[in-house]
């Protein structure tokens, strides 16, 4: 009976982390997104999943959307902050360096949760499941119907983009100034609406992931920086820039993180960090990836 509790225990973590994984793996892929346009790291990426929470809560509770709905509007509202911070911060820059475009996305993201707080106070906000509470029962486990959804929405998420950036023209522009800005320049692609778009949809995947998390974990101003610092290590384990990859780096950083917590969870945000520190000194490209960050001559 003993060893039927334990495995009971290690499936319900085991899918936990699953769920928390692919909230990981959405924001590493919004990191990686901005850093195929721009070649920066965009710390302000946690505050668009914070953003994204505390909006859509808003748009339920205070002015009575239906959940679908109060999602769509949080999205929207959010790719629209990211745009804006683009224009208004990025785009009247001159040949910026990296550490120039980190600075100002640093700054960014205390404006963001310095506003958050100003509009909504320190309290947790929470919804609830967006399909019930009735939970369902999957590998012997049981687990809510919101981390089921959770996960199906990285699938969605994952496809969505490998059809853009596959088979619509503006994927393939954007995927062709990531690779050389000034060729793409000279056969007509505006780089500078590229960019633009990428940090667009940057905070939307951000602010739906942010929007799917908050009936399981709640929402409050200041968790854009732990959850932004765990999409960065899913973006940096999988290497920097490459989709696919931060993807699966996030699953196994969130099973890893739910798995620590059964010895105990005191350990279980350390383990981000110990594993980017890891990977940082060891392979510094990422598992799966060869990137280096670049001057930004052309930007």
């Amino acid at each position: 009976m003993g060893q039927e509790t334990e495995t009971y225990v290690l499936a319900q973590l085991f899918l936990s982390g699953l769920a928390f994984g692919s909230i990981y793996a959405m924001v590493g892929i919004g990191f990686n997104i901005i850093y195929n346009a721009t070649g920066i790291i965009n710390l302000a990426q946690g505050e668009f999943v914070m953003l994204g929470g505390m909006l859509m809560v808003w748009a339920n509770q205070s002015l009575g959307l239906p959940v679908c709905a109060a999602v769509a509007v949080s999205v929207a509202m959010v790719a629209g902050i990211g745009i804006l911070f683009e224009r208004a911060a990025v785009r009247p820059l001159r040949n910026p360096t990296v550490l120039v475009l980190i600075i100002i996305t640093i700054a960014g993201s205390f404006l963001m949760r310095g506003a958050a707080l100003l509009l909504w106070g320190d309290r947790v906000y929470s919804v609830g499941s967006f399909l019930g509470e009735q939970p369902v029962k999957i590998f012997g486990a049981m687990i809510t119907r919101q981390h089921v959804l959770i996960f199906g929405t990285l699938l969605v998420v994952a496809a969505a983009l490998a059809t853009f950036f596959s088979y619509t023209l503006t994927g393939k522009a954007m995927r062709a100034c990531s690779f050389n800005r000034t060729a793409a320049r000279l056969v007509g692609i505006n780089a500078h609406t590229m960019v633009m778009m990428s940090f667009g949809m940057s905070a939307a995947i951000g602010a739906l992931a942010g929007a799917v998390i908050v009936p399981v974990t709640g929402v409050q101003y200041d968790d854009g920086a732990m959850l932004g610092l765990k999409g960065f290590c899913a973006s940096v384990l999988g290497g920097l820039g490459n989709n696919p990859a931060a993807a699966v780096a996030g699953i196994l950083l969130g099973i890893l993180e739910s798995l620590t917590s059964y010895v105990s969870s005191a350990y279980k945000d350390a383990i981000s960090l110990g594993i980017l520190l890891v990977v940082l000194f060891i392979r510094p490209s990422g598992l799966f990836g060869k990137t280096s960050l670049r001057h930004l001559s052309d930007f």
